[in-house]
């Protein structure tokens, strides 16, 4: 078991090639936002089993989500709170993502509020790529950050 507070960025270029640090260069497509690399870091038969995901499925579901993502913040940080991984592959990791909401995102205009929310996934990584996903944030506290009306 592992605790930092560091980039993940910061955890890619300094972990050596493993399931975990293909965990942690797909939290990095949303600092980044190079959907170029969605290809190199998810298997073709990916499945995301993330229930509030309204994208398309597979590959072409997680390009769309990150391009989304990158649309509607700028200066996304994630910094890695915990993260374990097993023998078979699997891997557990707990962030906190900051940004500012520069765009619309989930139907909310542009607010320049800075967020702050954490998050867990549940990475299962085969042959050196993304094959399963599982990821619940804290999605309530991110619209009552950016001011919108729920209910």
């Amino acid at each position: 078991m592992e605790t930092t507070a560091k980039t993940v960025s910061e955890l890619v270029r300094s972990t050596p090639p493993s399931p975990l640090q293909v965990a942690f260069r797909e939290i990095e497509l949303f600092d980044v936002g190079d959907v170029a690399k969605v290809e190199e870091v998810f298997s073709p038969d990916f499945i995301d089993h993330t229930p509030s995901n309204p994208e398309e499925p597979g590959i072409d579901g997680m390009r769309a989500l990150v391009e989304n993502v990158r649309a509607g913040f700028t200066d996304i940080v994630h910094r890695i709170l915990f993260y374990h991984e097993l023998p078979d592959g699997t891997v557990f990791v707990h962030w906190e993502m900051t940004a500012t909401h520069t765009g619309e995102f989930l139907g909310i205009p542009a607010t320049g509020k800075p967020v702050a929310l954490k998050g867990m996934d549940i990475f299962r990584i085969v042959d050196g790529k993304v094959a399963e996903l599982y990821h619940v944030e804290e999605n309530l506290k991110l619209v009552q950050q950016l001011g919108a009306q729920i209910g």
